[in-house]
Order: structure tokens, then C-alpha cells, then sequence
């Protein structure tokens, strides 16, 4: 069985966490090279995760209950837990699905004198055009804050310079994981400072929690590599049983942040000292082949499957989704052949506040319903690639022989 994606990380590197979260390091020492390695400028800020620097920059803004905070219509439901648990109203912007990128139209029209921050996703590995976004923010003096978490490329890509806040992720499904952490830059010097100083109070996490989560994923990596899961589905089918809601869970749920005591923390030392050896061991191109594996299987797919983010200039192909009008029935064709296909359970479209239906994210919200996962990543033969299309090829052209007979 095919994983539907990779634990992007190595055994060398979880063998090196478990040793640090032993045999720990100065924290603090660790803390400045990782920033200063980061950028030069003085700007970076590591936090416990990205959902822990976002809360963190929410509650520096010095904002008020009812301020609102425009997102890209798809995000993570964490991202915009902690925006309502603060008192603050999400309120979602269209996606051209094609492109994966807020429409502009959609933008302007959600723009009130109460809109105070405007957060714009890269989605799926797609890095989208900011400049028209970024120009429509400062016209209306909004601060603008720029989610990298699904386009990491080493120091590669940065964020955009004229982003107020980029937001990196080393979460656990991210390019280059560490188990969890993430690195902010905030332009504003007062605004970056408050966030260091309010950061400061937050409980450090134990070496011991750390090497926990360590261990927990070298379960993890050996549990999805291709016979190991195959035999998990193998008895999983023979007792009627879905595997993939304990597996997805146990993934993402490594370092859960349901509550603010578990949000509000910094980084183990453990951590530290393998997000600064990931950081400085990325090769630049590393991830070329992802690029050249994604590009393959979508010339093998045919022209009625319809890929989000697959008209976007520049695409690194993170995970690979496509669109099915009935995605439980690809999912399980795909899973019967050996490729452990998914939806996306813990994302969601943003609904709209209820006093301004308008807003309401269709495009989005249709595409989350039929989004489906496919395995591809580097590794994964041709012969299975092309196997792989073939069958959602079959299942996609005889959904639309379906709908064109009624």
C-alpha cells in the first residue's frame, strides 16, 4: 500500500532528536542561531508551532472582541479556532480553485473598517502571486500575513518582502519536519517585540514530552511504509474496521492543541536542536524530484480531472489533490489497488459570518467536499503512477458518463 503521503523525515533525524531530548543543549543559544540563520534582519521568531505563533500574534495585535480577520476560504479548523476563541470574526475570501488563489473581487467586497488582518494561504504546495492581495491590503492600511506552512523550500523562499507576518510550519506532515515548531517573521520591530515578551512567560516543553513524540513517530514512519500498511488495511478490511481515522489521528494528533495551555508553550531544547540541523543540512533543489514526480502523474491524468492549484505558475506539489463528485467511491478504488487515497477531514472551507451571507465560499466549499488525495512523492515507480491515474481516469470518465445520462 502507498501511503497517501510520506513522514518527511529520516531515521537519522529522529534518531538525532531522541539523543538531544537525552543530552540537551543551551535552548537559548539554540534559539538565536535558528533566527538569526533564518534572517539577517533580526525578525524571526521560533515558536512551539505555527497555531502557537498565530495565538501569539493575535494577542499582540492589541485588537478588540468583533475585529475581523479575513482568510483564504480553505485553512486548517485550528487556524480559525483560535481567531473566534479570541473574540475576532473570520470571514472567508472565494479561491479560484484552478489556482488556489483568493479572488480579488471576493477580497474588496469582504473588506469593512473592521477588517484588521488579512491571512492568505499557500495551498497544496501551490505558491500563489501576492503582489495584487499584498497592494489591496496596504490600500486599505491591513495588516497582511502571508501562511507558508505548505511551501517550504529551505531559504529558498522566505515569504514575500512585503508581508507584515510569514508563518513557517515543521509540523508533523510538513516538508521539513521536526515534529512540530515553526518559524514567524514580523516586520514591525514594537509588534515583534511584544510577541518575544509575552512568548517569555510561556512554560518551556520537556525534553521528556519531546522524546515521546520522537518515538511515537518512529512508530509512525515504520507503520506507513508500504507493507506495514498494507497489512494494516489487510486486518483492518478482514475486521470491518476503517484504518485511516486512528492512523490520521495518531499523526496529527502527536502534539495536540485543543486547549490554550497546550497552544501556549516553547519549544523543548530537543526540538531546537533538530529544527537548527534540518534547517542547515536542506540542499537547495531538494525538492526538484517532488516537483518532477507531481508533473508526471498530472500529464498522465486525463482532461476531465480537474486538479486544484494545477493552472498555478508554480506548484511543488506538497500533496496531490484532485476532484471527484463522489470521492468515497474513488477513495475506495484507490485503496483496493494498493494507494491509500484520503479526503481532508481536518480541513474546512470558512463559513461566512452569518449577517453577510455573500461571502459565502461556494468554489471552496464544493471543492473541500470533492477533494480527494493522491499518493505522490518521490520513490513511487512509474508503472504505479501511471497505474495510479489509470484507475482515476476509469472512475472519473464513468462518474461523467453518470451525470450526463440523467
Amino acid at each position: 500500500m502507498w501511503a497517501r503521503t510520506q513522514l518527511k523525515i529520516g531515521w537519522g533525524d529522529l534518531a538525532f532528536g531522541v539523543y538531544r531530548s537525552l543530552l540537551p543543549q543551551d535552548r537559548a543559544k539554540l534559539q538565536q542561531r535558528i533566527e538569526g540563520f533564518w534572517s539577517d534582519k533580526n525578525d524571526a521568531l521560533v515558536c512551539f508551532s505555527v497555531r502557537s505563533g498565530f495565538d501569539l500574534l493575535l494577542r499582540s495585535l492589541n485588537l478588540s472582541p468583533g475585529d475581523e480577520i479575513i482568510f483564504s476560504a480553505l485553512n486548517v479548523k485550528g487556524m480559525i479556532r483560535i481567531a473566534a476563541r479570541q473574540g475576532f470574526v473570520p470571514v472567508p475570501v472565494d479561491l479560484d480553485i484552478d489556482r488556489m488563489t483568493p479572488l480579488l473581487t471576493k477580497l474588496e467586497a469582504a473588506i469593512t473598517p473592521r477588517t484588521r488582518a488579512i491571512v492568505v494561504a499557500h495551498l497544496y504546495g501551490t505558491l500563489i502571486d501576492l503582489d495584487p492581495i499584498i497592494a489591496i491590503a496596504r490600500r486599505h492600511g491591513i495588516l497582511f500575513i502571508e501562511d507558508c506552512a505548505q511551501v517550504f523550500d529551505g531559504r529558498a523562499y522566505r515569504g514575500h518582502p512585503q508581508s507584515d507576518v510569514c508563518m513557517f510550519s515543521f509540523g508533523p506532515l510538513k516538508t521539513a519536519t521536526v515534529l512540530g515548531g515553526a518559524i514567524l517573521t514580523v516586520k514591525d520591530a514594537t509588534l515583534l517585540a511584544r510577541m518575544r515578551e509575552r512568548q517569555a512567560g510561556y512554560p518551556i516543553q520537556s525534553n521528556g514530552a519531546y522524546l515521546k513524540r520522537c518515538l511515537k513517530f518512529a512508530l509512525l514512519k515504520l507503520v506507513t511504509t508500504r507493507p506495514v500498511l498494507g497489512l494494516v488495511g489487510r486486518i483492518a478490511k478482514s475486521t470491518g474496521k476503517d484504518y485511516e481515522d486512528p492512523l490520521s489521528d495518531a499523526v496529527r494528533n502527536v502534539a495536540s492543541l485543543g486547549s490554550k495551555k497546550k497552544l501556549r508553550q516553547r519549544p523543548a531544547s530537543g526540538m531546537l536542536a533538530l529544527l537548527e540541523r534540518r534547517l542547515t543540512q536542506w540542499r537547495e533543489g531538494g525538492l526538484d524530484e517532488r516537483r518532477a514526480v507531481g508533473r508526471r502523474l498530472q500529464a498522465m491524468l486525463g482532461s476531465q480531472v480537474r486538479c486544484p492549484g494545477a493552472a498555478a505558475a508554480r506548484h511543488s506539489y506538497w500533496v496531490f489533490p484532485v476532484l471527484a463528485r463522489n470521492p468515497r467511491r474513488l477513495i475506495q478504488a484507490l485503496r483496493q489497488a494498493g494507494f491509500d487515497a484520503a479526503d481532508l477531514p481536518r480541513s474546512q472551507s470558512v463559513a461566512a459570518p452569518p449577517d453577510r451571507p455573500e461571502l459565502e465560499p461556494v468554489a471552496a466549499r464544493d471543492a473541500l467536499k470533492e477533494t480527494v488525495i493522491l499518493p505522490c512523492y518521490p520513490g513511487m515507480p512509474e508503472h504505479d503512477l501511471r497505474r495510479q491515474a489509470e484507475i482515476v481516469n476509469a472512475v472519473l470518465a464513468d462518474e461523467a458518463r453518470g451525470a450526463s445520462a440523467l
